[in-house]
Order: structure tokens, then sequence, then C-alpha cells
């Protein structure tokens, strides 16, 4: 089964609110076998508008990335990340 990965880019308006978003989300990543692939603050963009942070995490498989996004503790840290920062997100099932 192919892997499952979340693909980020966060616009951080709040450090702090992320800070607290980080130690939301940290534990309940691990608590579904998440590994964070990329943290890059800089991307190098070359096409397109720059972002912010690009982050990516894999899973296990896409139903597992799905089961965290949709956790109630992911969603309660999500609540955090949205007032601290704009935020495009995709989960996306690759090898």
């Amino acid at each position: 089964m192919n892997k499952g990965y979340l693909v980020a880019h966060l616009r951080v308006h709040d450090k702090e609110g992320m800070e607290k978003f980080r130690q939301m989300a940290g534990p309940t990543i691990a608590e579904y076998g998440g590994k964070v692939l990329v943290r890059e603050p800089n991307p190098d963009v070359r096409e397109g508008e720059n972002l912010g942070i690009a982050l990516v995490i894999e899973f296990e498989n896409i139903d597992i990335a799905r089961k965290f996004y949709e956790s109630e503790k992911y969603q309660a840290a999500k609540a955090v990340r949205e007032l601290a920062s704009n935020t495009h997100l995709v989960l996306v099932e690759g090898s």
C-alpha cells in the first residue's frame, strides 16, 4: 500500500499561536505514526507565490493520514492554527 502525505504551506502571522499549535499537533502526529519529512521556513519558490513554511508529513497510508486529519485532537490543534496562520493543505497518496 502506498504512503499517505500531508503537504502544507503555512503563512504565519502569530508565532506564539503557532508554537501552541505545534505543541498540540506534535503528539497527535506521533500517535498516528506520522513522520515530518520536511519543515522548511524559507522554501526556494520557483513558481507561484511564496506561501511561507513548507511542510511534508508522511503516514503509513492515506487512510491513516485522513484519520489523523479528522481526529478530534488534530481538529482542536487546527482551530488554534487557523488563528495563527493562513494555510494551504492537501492529503495525497504516493510511494
